[in-house]
C-alpha cells in the first residue's frame, strides 16, 4: 500500500462512467411535432381547392324526365301509394288547356310526369282525387299555405268523410249509443299507429296539426275506417306557460290574424268531419274570439265538438247560430289515468247512453287508455249498446 492509496478517498480508485445525453430534450421533441402537424394544416388549407370547406357532400344522379306524347289523357299513376302521396307542380307551360304535374310518391320517392287538365276540368279534378287516398276534390280550395276544405255543390266534409252505412245509422237510430273520441294523435308514429290498429273502427281519433307527417297517418286512420276529428289548438288560461304548440288561436290576436293561422291548421291534413279544441280553456269562452272560427267552420262545412274543459264555453250557442253539426262531450274517460278510474268512467259513459239513448266520451291515446277502451268496446253491444262514430251521435238527438 502506498501513500497515494491511503489519501485516496474510498470508492474513488473505480473508473467514472459517463452518461450519454440526446442531443435535444423531450419538449423540444412536442414542440417540433405540434409545429409539424400545424404546418401540414395550413398547407392543406392554401393548396387543397375544396369550395365547401370539408362540409359533407352528397352527390345525385338526376335524369331527364320524357315528356309524354300523348297529352288527350292523363297517364296512370306510378307505383305511388294511395296513402302517402305528395304533389308538386311542374313548370311546364300550359298546352291547349293542360298542364304537366310530378307526382311524387312520398315514400319511394318515385316520380311521374302526368298532363292533366286546368283547374275546373273534369280530368284535373279525377286526377287530384285519385292520388289524394280518396279525398273528393271538389271539397278542397287552395290557401296560403295548401289545400283546404270547403263545401261545394251541396256536399260538404262533414257529410263526405263520415263513417258508418245507413244500415249502421237506422241500427243507431233504434238502441242507445256511445261515440268516443280519442286525441292527441299525429305526433308520435308509432303511438299513433298503435291506436289506430288497437281501437275498434268505430272510435273517432283527433289529430293534431303537428307531427312529421300527419297527413298520411290521416289516410291510414281512414282506411280503417275511423272517422277523423282536426284538434285546433287554442290558448288556455295559463298561456304561455302551457303553450298549445305554434300558430296557437289567442284572444290577444284579431280575428283576420286567427283566421289565417286556423287557415294553417285546416291544410296540415285533409279527410276530417270537423274541428275540435286542443286545450283552449280560455280562447272557448270568449264569443269575440270563437265567433269568427265557428262561422268559417260552419262555411266550409264541417261539424264542431266541444270536449267539455270549460264549463263556461260559447261553442254550442254559437254553433247552433250557424246551424252547423254540434255536440258536446259528457265526460272525459282518462281524466284519472289509471286503469281502475277508466274501467268506472267507461261504465258510466255506457249509463248516460241507456239513460238518455246517446252519450259521447273523450279520451287522450295514452297506452292505458286505448288497453281499456278496446276491452271495454268488445262486449258493448252484447249489452244492448252500440259503439258508433261521432257523425252518428252528432246527428241523433237526446232523449
Amino acid at each position: 500500500m502506498t501513500t497515494d492509496d491511503l489519501s485516496t478517498p474510498l470508492g474513488q480508485d473505480a473508473p467514472t462512467r459517463r452518461r450519454r445525453r440526446l442531443p435535444f430534450s423531450g419538449l423540444q421533441v412536442i414542440a417540433a411535432a405540434l409545429g409539424l402537424f400545424l404546418l401540414t394544416f395550413a398547407g392543406f388549407a392554401l393548396f387543397h381547392q375544396d369550395r365547401l370547406g370539408g362540409e359533407p357532400v352528397a352527390r345525385v344522379a338526376l335524369q331527364p324526365v320524357t315528356p309524354l306524347k300523348d297529352a288527350a289523357a292523363p297517364a296512370p299513376v306510378d307505383t305511388a301509394k294511395p296513402d302517402e302521396p305528395a304533389m308538386k307542380a311542374a313548370s311546364a307551360q300550359p298546352t291547349n288547356g293542360q298542364k304537366t304535374i310530378t307526382i311524387i310518391d312520398g315514400s319511394s320517392g318515385a316520380r311521374q310526369d302526368v298532363v292533366v287538365a286546368n283547374e275546373g276540368s273534369a280530368i284535373g279534378a279525377e286526377t287530384t282525387s285519385a292520388v289524394m287516398s280518396g279525398i273528393d276534390a271538389r271539397l278542397l280550395e287552395k290557401s296560403r299555405y295548401g289545400m283546404i276544405p270547403v263545401a261545394a255543390d251541396g256536399a260538404t266534409p262533414f257529410t263526405a268523410y263520415a263513417a258508418g252505412t245507413p244500415a249502421e245509422r237506422a241500427r243507431a237510430a233504434a238502441m242507445p249509443t256511445v261515440a268516443i273520441v280519442v286525441g292527441g294523435l299525429g305526433i308520435g308514429a308509432a303511438k299513433t299507429a298503435e291506436s289506430i290498429l288497437n281501437l275498434p273502427g268505430a272510435v273517432t281519433l283527433a289529430f293534431t296539426p303537428y307531427g312529421s307527417d300527419p297527413a298520411r297517418l290521416v289516410a291510414r286512420a281512414r282506411a280503417q275506417h275511423h272517422e277523423i276529428l282536426l284538434q285546433v289548438p287554442m290558448e288556455p288560461f295559463d298561456y304561455p306557460d302551457n303553450d298549445p304548440g305554434p300558430q296557437t288561436l289567442l284572444t290577444s290576436q284579431s280575428p283576420e290574424q286567427n283566421l289565417d293561422r286556423l287557415f294553417w291548421h285546416l291544410s296540415r291534413l285533409q279527410g276530417y268531419v270537423g274541428l275540435t279544441s286542443f286545450m283552449g280553456s280560455r280562447f272557448t269562452i270568449s264569443d269575440a274570439a270563437m265567433q269568427p272560427i265557428i262561422r268559417e267552420a260552419a262555411k266550409r262545412g264541417l261539424g264542431y265538438l266541444d270536449d267539455g274543459g270549460s264549463p263556461r264555453s260559447v261553442a254550442g250557442a254559437l254553433a247552433q247560430g250557424q246551424t252547423m253539426p254540434f255536440a258536446k262531450a259528457d265526460l272525459s274517460i282518462d281524466a284519472v289515468p289509471t286503469a281502475a278510474e277508466i274501467d268506472k268512467a267507461l261504465a258510466k259513459l255506457e249509463s248516460l247512453a241507456k239513460t238518455h239513448g246517446n252519450a259521447i266520451g273523450v279520451a287522450s291515446s295514452l297506452p292505458v287508455s286505448v288497453e281499456r277502451i278496446g276491452n271495454w268496446a268488445r262486449a258493448l253491444e252484447s249489452r244492448g249498446v252500440l259503439l258508433v262514430p261521432l257523425t252518428t251521435a252528432m246527428l241523433k238527438p237526446k232523449s
